[in-house]
């Protein structure tokens, strides 16, 4: 196809007329009409389609903005468009005027939004064409539309898009050439004081209404719309505390005051055709009765407390305003009181609940105030007065006017009554009555409840008992207020306890047992028979008390914290022993069982003959332990240690005490209930074996002594028992003595448990003399051998029921060796156990014959007595081994056997001669002894003979006589 070479203008221009081209910008008009109209015929409740067109609308004014400022371009703006648009703008406008005219329901806020764009759009519109020919005021009409668009802004708090719309319109206006126009200049600067306001820029509002002032005073109604922007300036700046400090509240107000002034005083408002307003001024009063009224609180806010009555002087003197407002009576109480003008306050309140108009809260509140300073005395009066005002709702305002007094009583009994008298009385009763004051009546019950607490937590009560039981005037007694009744009836029975009226609280409770039995009533009563002495009637309740239905083992815990406080012990363990009754396994209880059989043992400690009821609290103690293990029944860690070391050491003191009491029975099964206490300690130190060795050995020790003081023998089951215990014990010995120094009280174990265990081997056949006999060496050779206790365990198996003279033989020769071994050999105890060697060899020959066994004693005796002091060693003794072996003669001369004789009297006569109080012996010895040898002859000396026998024969010297010693 071939390029035509003609220019499309000239083709165009060669077309017919019906061919040409339309009008410049004509699809700018034809988007406007289409826009316009469907505004126009946009549905009333359709919201959805405000947003595309509010967008369509601000692209088609960039579109017509652009082709405005094309003032290059031959084909601008004319006058013909611009009347177009003028003409759709207005179209668009009256649209939105209709659509705000009808009672929508309510839109979002997105919507409202969108609408307003699209009103703004109609002025936008006119500003962008500019101003066509045949308009006339076209500025001031332009003008207008932006004004009341920024106040639709202003209603939706955008107040930075109001104030942009009065910005654009203020150039329009500014000439100020004609009367519309400073009109509407003035309207302009009042809205843009106000978005200045509301964007917090107070200084800029105050320098626009002062620029308004020249405009404001052509015409009164100028005056009263700036008084009233004034005013409105004021209110934000008193609200909102503007921190520029240029700005004052009071100044603004009283501007709009002087303002009001200004308008009542012109022609206009000169004649007034009623006694109290004109036709021309009920607006403007009610301006001037704002100002006085913020200006007031402003004054009263600022402390100045004459300022704000010379403020509700003035607005009550001021003509036309009608009815007054309830707020000034109110301000003026305020100012009184904080002025302490008490008279004055209470006239200012009589004419508030006067006041028809007040709203009951305002009243309330007044009433609160002057209370608060007034103080109990005037309550009963203002309360009624209250109640005269307040019919609706004369039971919530009774409840806050008597909140305050209450809470500004102070806690002083004397005010305290004050306000029980007041809450008693029958008129302030009566308020609460009806269905309708249920609430009310609680909140007054709790508040009486609420201040009669703190009485009696504060141990006053007689007070707290007062307020309680005129609290229960504002209790139903219908069903639903069954619990509350007995719990002030249980609290009464507390307060009358606290306060030693035993009878009084026994009259409240049994009031509360009737309302509604339960567990709470019981036990109120048990403390009121605790607190008579009456203990068997406590027991008997207490045993009762499992048959509630809302019975908890904590009452019985608590029970036994009540009998010990009150001293009844008696009381405390029945508790206890009932307790311990209702323990099974898993049911969950206030204490562990441990703690209760503690607590009944540490209780039965105080009373004296109560060691059998110990004793079987202990052994139900130690069998417990063993069925549910140590951790299960005493506890955890420290804890369970802890309890397990008090069960042990209870025992032990137990036992000592029953031992000082010669109780040997019960001694030894507390012993016994020690020592299996200490052994439950998986972490046995040293102090706990001694203790375990300890405990077993004096068990035994009991037990024995048991045996000897009730004169009755063992039982094979006891003999077995006590065989056993120290069998145990006799494996910890060892254990208990290290090889550092030791105690001596670590050194008595050893030897009790050998005397025990040997008393025990005696009762059984002489089968056991051999475990006797390694008994005592395995004690010989211990630690706590010493030469005082081989001697007692020695007589012991000498003059025993089944004498063992070997182990009796071993033990006293064991002694005299281990004395003779110290450093100070104690003498005494040698020349005892000499003593017994004597008897004992004495005991081995029947026969008369030459004993080698007692004369080895004798020989023995003789070393140790060579060399020692006069004195060291014991005289009797000495003189009884003398005098012993000189007698031992006599018997082998009567039988022939001179040289046993003559050896026993030279043995008699050598030992002597080592005691100087035997020196008026031994010339009578001497002299027997040659007579004796002149008698005996030439027989040889079998003293001297080592494997000679004697002669029995008694011929020759059958007849020899030798004296024996006495």
């Amino acid at each position: 196809m071939k390029i035509s070479e003609l220019s499309p203008e000239y083709r165009i221009s060669q077309l017919s007329p019906e061919y040409r081209p339309p009008p410049p910008h004509a699809a700018l008009l034809t988007d406007l009409n289409r826009i316009v109209a469907d505004v126009e015929a946009l549905d009333a409740s359709d919201s959805s389609s405000l947003e595309k067109l509010a967008a369509d609308l601000r692209c088609l004014l960039t579109n017509l903005a652009s082709a405005a400022s094309s003032s290059s371009s031959s084909s601008g703006l004319n006058g013909a468009f611009r009347l177009k648009v003028w003409n759709l703008a207005f179209r668009l406008w009256n649209a939105c005027v209709d659509r705000a005219n009808h009672n929508f329901p309510a839109r979002s806020p997105e919507a409202a939004v969108a609408e307003t764009e699209i009103r703004q759009a109609a002025p936008e519109l006119l500003l962008v064409a500019g101003l066509p020919e045949g308009v006339p005021n076209a500025t001031a009409k332009a003008a207008s539309l932006f004004h009341r668009t920024g106040l639709v802004w202003l209603d939706l708090g955008r107040a930075d898009l109001a104030s942009s719309c009065f910005e654009k319109a203020t150039p329009l206006v500014c000439a100020a050439d004609t009367e519309e126009d400073r009109g509407i200049l003035l309207d302009l600067n009042l809205a843009r004081a106000r978005a200045a306001s509301s964007q917090g820029k107070h200084a800029l509002a105050v320098a626009l209404l002062s620029r308004s002032k020249p405009l404001a005073a052509a015409s009164s109604e100028g005056v009263k719309a700036l008084a009233e922007a004034y005013l409105l300036l004021g209110k934000a700046a008193f609200a909102t505390k503007s921190p520029d400090p240029t700005i004052h509240a009071s100044t603004l107000l009283t501007e709009a005051l002087d303002l009001c002034e200004k308008a009542a005083a012109s022609p206009c408002c000169a004649s007034p055709t009623t006694p109290r307003s004109t036709p021309a001024t009920p607006k403007l009063q009610a301006i001037k009765d704002q100002c006085l009224r913020f200006l007031a609180a402003e004054r009263l806010e600022a402390n100045d407390y004459e300022g704000t009555l010379h403020c509700t002087r003035v607005s009550r003197a001021s003509p036309g305003l009608g009815k007054e407002h309830s707020s000034i009576a109110f301000m003026a109480l305020r100012a009184c009181l904080s002025s302490g003008k008490l008279v004055d306050a209470e006239r200012e309140l009589g004419r508030l609940m006067a006041n028809e108009e007040a709203p009951e809260f305002l009243c309330v509140s007044a009433a609160e105030l002057y209370l608060a300073s007034a103080g109990l005395d005037a309550a009963l009066k203002v309360l009624v007065a209250l109640a005269a005002r307040c019919r609706a709702s004369a039971a919530a305002a009774a409840v806050r006017v008597l909140k305050t007094v209450v809470q500004g009583a102070g806690g002083g009994a004397g005010r305290a009554r004050a306000i029980a008298e007041l809450v008693s009385d029958e008129r302030v009763v009566a308020l609460f009555n009806g269905p309708a004051n249920t609430h009310e009546r609680d909140t007054m019950h709790a508040l009486l409840w609420t201040c009669g607490s703190e009485h009696f937590h504060a141990k006053n009560c007689e007070v707290g008992a007062d307020l309680i039981e005129r609290s229960m005037l504002y209790v139903s007694r219908d069903e639903e207020s069954r619990s509350r009744r007995a719990k002030c009836f249980r609290v009464l029975c507390l307060c009358h306890m606290a306060l030693g009226h035993l009878d009084r609280a026994q009259e409240f409770i049994t009031e509360a047992e009737k309302v509604e039995p339960n567990i709470h009533c019981a036990f109120l009563k048990f403390k009121i028979l605790l607190h008579k002495k009456e203990d068997d009637e406590a027991i008997k309740l207490m045993k009762t008390m499992v048959g509630y239905v809302d019975f908890n083992p904590h009452f019985l815990t608590l029970s036994i914290h009540e009998a010990i406080g009150c001293k009844s012990f008696r009381v405390a363990v029945a508790s206890l022993t009932f307790l311990l009754g209702l323990y099974s396994a898993g049911k969950p209880m206030p204490m562990s069982e441990a703690t209760v059989l503690r607590n009944l043992i540490a209780l039965l400690l105080r009373e004296p003959g109560s060691e059998a009821e110990i004793l079987k609290y202990s052994r139900r103690a130690k069998l417990r332990m063993d069925e549910l293990g140590v951790e299960t029944f005493l506890g955890k860690g420290t804890v369970g240690l802890r309890e397990l070391n008090w069960f042990a050491v209870s025992s032990w003191n137990m036992a000592l005490k029953v031992v000082k009491e010669k109780k040997y029975d019960y001694s030894s099964e507390f012993f016994e209930l020690a020592a299996e206490f200490f052994s439950s300690n998986n972490g046995e130190d040293d102090a706990n074996l001694v203790l375990i060795c300890k405990s077993l050995i004096m068990s035994v020790s009991c037990m024995l002594q048991a045996e000897e003081l009730n004169k009755s023998s063992l039982s094979d089951s006891d003999l077995k028992k006590g065989i056993e215990m120290l069998r145990r014990a006799g494996k910890l010995l060892p254990l208990t003595l290290p090889s550092a120094t030791v105690t001596s009280d670590q050194l008595d174990l050893p030897f009790l448990h050998t005397f025990n265990f040997y008393q025990l081997l005696n009762r059984l056949d002489t089968s056991a003399h051999s475990q006797q006999l390694q008994l005592v060496k395995s004690f010989a050779a211990s630690k706590a051998c010493t030469p005082d206790r081989l001697l007692i365990l020695g007589d012991m198996a000498f003059e025993g029921t089944q004498p063992n003279l070997q182990v009796a033989e071993f033990l006293l020769k064991a002694s005299i060796s281990t004395a003779l071994a110290s450093h100070s050999p104690n003498y005494g105890v040698i020349s005892a156990a000499l003593r017994k060697l004597v008897c004992l060899s004495g005991l081995q020959d029947f026969s008369g014959s030459m004993s080698d066994a007692a004369y080895d004693v004798f020989q023995q005796a003789y070393q140790i007595v060579v060399g020692l002091r006069d004195g060291e060693y014991p005289f009797e003794e000495g003189r009884w081994l003398a005098i012993t072996a000189w007698n031992k003669s006599y018997l082998p001369g009567r039988l022939g056997q001179h040289s046993v004789a003559k050896k026993w009297m030279k043995m008699g006569l050598d030992l002597a001669r080592h005691f100087d109080r035997m020196k008026l012996y031994i010339p009578g010895m001497e002299e027997c002894f040659e007579k004796f040898q002149k008698l005996s002859g030439k027989e040889p000396d079998e003293c001297s003979q080592q494997d000679g026998e004697p002669s029995t024969s008694m011929s020759g010297t059958g007849s020899m006589s030798q004296p024996v010693l006495v």
